[in-house]
Formats: structure tokens, C-alpha cells, sequence
């Protein structure tokens, strides 16, 4: 069974991630951090007497359906109001949060100029853009493979497919954004 400070720390760790990925699904933020929140309650709530090293399938498991939900609720909604133009609404999913990055340097910041670090935003919001348009299957795989650092085994779990098929949305990804960049005049 996890202890509270076990399943706080989890809870604290997934959060921006988890928060980026609902946010590229659902290109809302705002429904973004409802589902997120949702999804760790329902954890909590739910699978608290879990051992704490399920808890990170187990989330996603959680993440994944509340997304699905979401979708499901949206379409209902669309069909009774007969309003479609909040599925054709403005593309939230680009915004880039430039203190995110700047955690993430760990104080390298010192050796780099100010032009260096602007172009390192410009290029993550260059990223952001293209994983935004990826198709949704391709984008869940890449996401969970390289921002949840999830094996492929543990990725098909959580996808509902095999692990070749992981591969292959996988490799598409990376072939699509590797294309996509290239021609934004982004090499690695």
C-alpha cells in the first residue's frame, strides 16, 4: 500500500506532464487541468491501497478514460445544443510555458546568453506546434513513450493495442516531426 507522502509525491511529479499531454488531446486548457485533476482524485480516492510502484499505470489508466469521458461528454453536448463551433475553436494546445524550460535547466543558465535562451524557446514552441498536429494515436504513443518515459510494453497497456503498434505510431511520429522541423529549418 502507498503511504500519503508516496502518493503525494507521485501525484506531484505527473502533474505538468500529465497536464501537457491532456492539453495536446484536448487542445483546452482549461478542460485540460479539470481532466487532470479528475484523474488524480479518482486515484486517490480509488487506488490509494495500491502499492505505490502501480500507481503510475494506473494513472494513465485513469488519464486516458477521464480524456475518452471528456470527448464523449463534448460530443453529447455538441448534439444537443447543436453548436459545432467549439470544435472548430481556436488551438489553445501551442501555449508554451517558458518557466517549465528554464526548471528544467537546472542553472545552466548562467553559461548561455539571452539570445540562446530565446532561440531555445522558439525552437520548444516549434516542437510543441508540430506535436500538436500529429494524429491523435500517433501522438498519444510519442508522448507517453518520450515525455511519460513509458517502455513499450507498458505504453500498449495503456494505449488498449499491441506493441507493434506502438512501434509503428512511434516511428510515424518521429519520421513526421523529424519532416516537419527539418522544413522549419530545425536540425538536431
Amino acid at each position: 500500500m502507498a503511504t500519503d507522502k508516496e502518493l503525494s509525491d507521485f501525484l506531484e511529479s505527473v502533474d505538468k506532464r500529465a497536464f501537457k499531454r491532456t492539453a495536446y488531446t484536448v487542445r483546452n486548457d482549461d478542460a485540460a487541468l479539470d481532466i487532470v485533476q479528475d484523474a488524480m482524485i479518482r486515484l486517490a480516492e480509488r487506488y490509494a491501497d495500491r502499492p505505490a510502484a502501480e500507481l503510475p499505470l494506473l494513472f494513465q489508466r485513469i488519464l486516458s478514460n477521464a480524456t475518452m469521458d471528456w470527448f464523449r461528454r463534448e460530443k453529447v453536448r455538441g448534439a444537443v445544443m447543436q453548436n459545432l463551433s467549439e470544435f472548430e475553436g481556436a488551438d489553445d494546445a501551442g501555449s508554451f510555458d517558458l518557466l517549465d524550460t528554464l526548471h528544467a535547466l537546472d542553472g545552466a543558465l548562467g553559461s548561455e546568453g539571452a539570445d540562446d535562451t530565446v532561440g531555445r524557446g522558439e525552437i520548444l514552441q516549434a516542437i510543441e506546434a508540430e506535436v500538436a498536429e500529429l494524429p491523435a494515436r500517433q501522438r498519444e504513443a510519442f508522448l507517453l513513450r518520450y515525455l511519460e518515459e513509458f517502455d513499450v510494453a507498458e505504453t500498449a497497456t495503456l494505449m488498449g493495442c499491441s506493441e507493434g503498434s506502438v512501434k509503428t505510431h512511434c516511428s510515424r511520429a518521429v519520421r513526421t516531426l523529424a519532416i516537419a522541423l527539418r522544413s522549419r529549418g530545425i536540425a538536431p
